[in-house]
């Protein structure tokens, strides 16, 4: 058996399942009552990280902060890894290398949360309008649970075995910031995981909570831009134009049957179209139509029919609308794309097997895959023979605000919301909690 089949069947044997309960189950009680001693200092960290976002690719002061207390909790820190990336990395006998990761970008969001501590920072983003900056999707939490998780461990030396591998991880929200740290050298230069885990705070279910999807958890996420030519003219006069919104607009409703009678309905598939742009008078017939694309897929032999689909509609319908050759749509499809990710099915069940015994089983539940985005897969797809990988939710909604909604008494603010407010005690309590406990069952004493 190669090393690499021994180590996966090694992850499915019960022993692993069954030695790890044991020494985690003796960690219940000082795991918890550590954690709450840490927590007023976490919490101050996190309120210090919410007020101060930094947008992706520019997290420099942010980076900063985690760098500096990774050092004095001892870890071997690297800063700069994929710009702003930090790796902290700690060596602690034989055993298996566990990497736990953390975003650290906010969003060009202006907050309207009203909480003390709440955001007042500005940037110019991409778009080159300044914005407010805040942590509407949770990073904040993220990070604060990650170095939570990182001093119960260090705390725990003796109970351990292994490589600690921490990672904290530029623009997220662009897709962009694990590519940059694997293009960056990140396993040729600190080494290959065996696991990598992470954790999304969630704003569909209570704080305190923790959702799993064993499979593909999250999309492949493309953009594709189509530009649509015509032949200009006056509005009382069509027939001596070729009207390029006409066209559009037979392109975007057409596409919508890519999805509804092309892909299977067992096979999630999205195709949105978020812009679409022509013209500037009410009587001129425009010599051009710009469409914006987000399509979302799982596997990539649906992403590849999507993406072959979209162009073949576009050319198709501008030749049924007599286009001549030098007019066709031009469908342009980023290189730049967030590859679906997938949490390997064995290991997602061993883990959460763990979080039940910790959290008890009405805390931890299965639920479905999202079509939305998390670059976090490409660590497993840059090395998917040898990575196995988990990234789990925690819910985030204050309790009794989900209970409002229950009752249709209100409605709750999504992730990227400027309301986004969770109950950021809890996120950080139970994902400390949870990354320290898998780290702890994966790498056992004495190096199994």
């Amino acid at each position: 058996m190669g090393m690499i089949a021994a180590k996966r069947w090694l992850i499915g044997a019960a022993a692993l399942s069954l030695a790890a309960s044991v020494s985690a189950g003796a960690q219940d009680e000082t795991l918890r009552r550590d954690l709450a001693a840490d927590m007023p200092e976490l919490m101050e960290l996190y309120r210090d990280l919410h007020a101060t976002p930094e947008l992706s690719f520019e997290e420099v002061e942010t980076a900063k902060k985690l760098a500096s207390r990774m050092r004095a909790m001892g870890f071997e820190v690297t800063e700069g890894v994929g710009k702003t990336g930090v790796v902290a990395m700690m060596k602690n006998g034989a055993g298996p290398t566990v990497m736990l990761r953390a975003d650290m970008d906010g969003l060009p969001v202006v907050e309207q949360t009203g909480l003390p501590y709440a955001s007042k920072q500005m940037a110019i983003p991409a778009s080159g309008v300044e914005t407010g900056v805040m942590h509407a999707c949770g990073h904040d939490t993220h990070m604060t649970g990650w170095i939570g998780a990182a001093q119960l461990l260090v705390d725990r030396k003796n109970d351990w075995s292994g490589t600690l591998m921490m990672i904290a991880q530029p623009a997220e929200e662009l897709g962009e910031g694990a590519p940059a740290m694997l293009e960056d050298g990140l396993y040729e230069r600190f080494g290959t995981p065996d696991f990598a885990i992470a954790f999304h705070d969630a704003a569909q279910f209570p704080a305190g909570m923790i959702g799993y999807s064993p499979g593909f958890a999250l999309a492949n996420v493309d953009s594709v831009d189509i530009v649509v030519p015509g032949i200009g003219g006056h509005g009382a006069y069509p027939h001596t134009a070729k009207d390029p919104v006409v066209l559009a607009s037979a392109i975007v409703m057409k596409l919508q049957t890519l999805v509804s009678r092309e892909s299977s309905p067992l096979d999630p598939a999205v195709i949105t179209v978020g812009s679409f742009h022509a013209g500037a008078k009410h009587n001129i017939i425009s010599d051009e139509a710009k469409l914006q694309l987000t399509v979302r897929s799982y596997s990539d032999e649906s992403r590849k029919m999507l993406l072959d689909g979209i162009i073949r509609v576009a050319m198709g319908e501008a030749m049924a609308a007599g286009m001549p050759d030098d007019k066709m749509p031009t469908v342009t499809i980023a290189d730049q794309y967030t590859p679906a990710t997938y949490n390997d099915p064995d290991f997602t069940e061993t883990i959460m097997a763990g979080f039940g015994e910790r959290f008890g089983a009405d805390r931890v539940m299965q639920v479905p895959s999202v079509m939305g985005g998390e670059d976090f897969g490409q660590f497993r797809r840059y090395s998917p023979d040898e990575v196995q990988s988990l990234i789990f939710w925690v819910g985030g909604v204050p309790q009794e605000q989900f209970d409002a909604a229950q009752r249709g008494e209100g409605t709750l603010p999504s992730l990227h919301s400027p309301y986004w407010a969770p109950d950021a005690e809890k996120v950080i309590a139970t994902a400390a909690e949870a990354l320290a406990d898998a780290t702890l069952r994966l790498m056992p004493a004495g190096g199994e």
